[in-house]
């Protein structure tokens, strides 16, 4: 157990509530499940404030925080079977504005199952790059590997993401093609 530092638990206090929406909805993007974000999320937290001296200090605490959660996301989904995802329109969500036409899908009970049934890098590394908005360096640094197992991850994931169907025509509002 580190010391009790109240300048340092103010800080970290600061860190978390400025982030806490964000982690959130990447937790829940990882996930699938509230639930499993919000025990993602603090204990993930949980690790960043016993070493928050470290931290702190460092270049990008942010990218710090990510690798945590990406790490513990993969630990606790190794060797488990694929729970069945019950469709679902989680409105609680706070889908990123950017003009990401996949983030702003109209049916996200559809893109959720959709993300949820991806393998967990694949998930890892479409939520990173595509709505975290990372570099595809940053992504590899959160992640663990190279930047071409990030390429590969996230093409491979989006590539079963538009082949899921209606998704990509509800996501860019087209018809599909006679």
């Amino acid at each position: 157990m580190r010391e009790a530092n109240p300048a340092a638990d103010v800080d970290f206090q600061s860190f978390v509530v400025g982030r806490w929406a964000r982690l959130m909805r990447t937790a829940f993007l990882l996930t699938g499940d509230q639930h499993a974000a919000e025990d993602l999320v603090q204990s993930s937290l949980e690790r960043v404030y016993t070493a928050w001296r470290r931290v702190a200090s460092a270049q990008d605490p942010d990218a710090y925080v990510r690798r945590i959660m990406v790490n513990m996301h993969a630990r606790r989904h190794r060797g488990r079977f694929k729970e069945l995802v019950s469709r679902r329109d989680d409105t609680s969500l706070d889908v990123p504005e950017r003009g990401d036409r996949m983030a702003q899908a109209l049916d996200r009970g559809d893109l959720m199952a959709a993300l949820v049934q991806l393998p967990p890098r694949q998930r890892e590394a479409v939520v990173l790059r595509y709505w975290e908005d990372l570099s595809e360096s940053q992504v590899a640094q959160a992640m663990g590997c190279s930047v071409g197992t990030v390429k590969s991850n996230a093409a491979k994931g989006i590539a079963k993401l538009r082949a899921v169907p209606g998704l990509t025509d509800k996501a860019t509002n087209e018809r599909p093609r006679p």
